[in-house]
């Protein structure tokens, strides 16, 4: 996080508790001048009283001392229940917007991250790319070696179109008026379309599969082949490179099931939850090396969700995750 960042979140958040406790003090100041108040007025009435019934009944005297004693008793009653009134509200309102702050300056911060990330992920396959084109132009090389290049510059064109597809997928799907084109198709075949073409890019990676139904259902295959895109690009990215990454489909009749492990290093039960929102990612933005933007597992979601669908991620024995994804039927 940048000094400038932490240096306005922490002059945010000292006006804050000073604004608070200054309220707070107030409150507490007007109730014990109120209290102070009520007692000099009592102690009046007393010294009244007692001039007006000083040949007074006796049992009238009595009366009267018990009806002032009465009316400050109220009025101490009065003073409490309107000074703890006015500390919940005061309670209820801060924390809704210390909640509310602290919930935009994380978003903001995610946001900041998301930017720098981008920034890196869109550089690095257009430097990549425009460098082996620029090698192939000025030296002349063997069939083998234009080759190689060419695959690599073709990849990193195939990364750059996976991660704005995503970025613009992000925005199609935060639109409410936002409807996905749904038709009758073979989950089957589109795992094993997307799988098919994991195995052409990474000859050096196995992808083994347990697919024995024929999945059929109503959806939107560009989405869907989307979200299997980022699941098993999520496992690549964390498995090591002789772990295989394992797809299954199964389908019972409560729906159908699509399940991809890897082999990484698993994920923490508190950052289960978490890893499903928009710009979130595991780990120090400033200490962690492994690329992405925090969009996959988001768009998963919303893809899962948009189909009648949920998605969650369970630990992989004796290591890794597998993410699960269940299509209602």
């Amino acid at each position: 996080m940048p000094d400038a960042s932490r240096q306005r979140i922490r002059r945010t958040t000292f006006i804050y508790w000073m604004l608070l406790t200054y309220i707070i003090a107030a409150l507490v100041w007007w109730f014990i001048s109120l209290e102070r108040q009520n007692s000099k007025i009592t102690q009046l009435q007393y010294k009244i009283a007692r001039i007006e019934n000083i040949h007074a009944d006796p049992g009238v005297a009595a009366k009267n001392a018990t009806s002032i004693q009465k009316d400050q008793q109220k009025n101490n009653e009065k003073y409490i229940g309107e000074g703890l009134t006015f500390l919940a509200l005061i309670l209820i309102g801060a924390v809704f917007v210390y909640r509310s702050i602290s919930r935009q300056l994380k978003l903001q911060q995610q946001q900041q991250n998301f930017m720098m990330a981008i920034t890196h992920e869109l550089k690095t396959p257009i430097s990549v790319a425009r460098l082996n084109l620029e090698t192939l132009l000025k030296y002349d090389l063997s069939e083998e070696k234009k080759q190689k290049l060419l695959d690599i510059a073709l990849d990193e064109t195939l990364r750059l179109d996976f991660l704005t597809s995503n970025i613009l997928l992000a925005a199609q799907l935060d639109n409410k008026n936002f409807n996905a084109t749904k038709e009758e198709l073979s989950l089957t075949d589109l795992v094993k379309e997307t799988i098919h073409q994991f195995r052409k890019r990474f000859p050096d990676r196995e992808f083994p599969t347990t697919i024995n139904v024929d999945a059929d259902m109503k959806g939107d295959a560009f989405l869907l082949q989307m979200l299997i895109n980022n699941l098993v690009q999520n496992a690549i990215k964390y498995s090591p490179r002789e772990i295989p990454i394992v797809t299954s489909l199964q389908q019972n009749k409560s729906g159908i099931i699509l399940q991809i492990a890897d082999g990484g290093d698993g994920i923490a039960n508190s950052e289960k939850a978490k890893i499903f929102s928009k710009f979130y990612r595991i780990g120090n933005e400033s200490t962690r090396k492994t690329k992405g933007t925090g969009l996959g597992l988001y768009l998963c979601r919303k893809i899962a969700k948009a189909h009648n669908g949920d998605i969650s991620v369970t630990d992989n024995e004796p290591k890794g995750s597998i993410f699960i994804v269940r299509f209602k039927s």
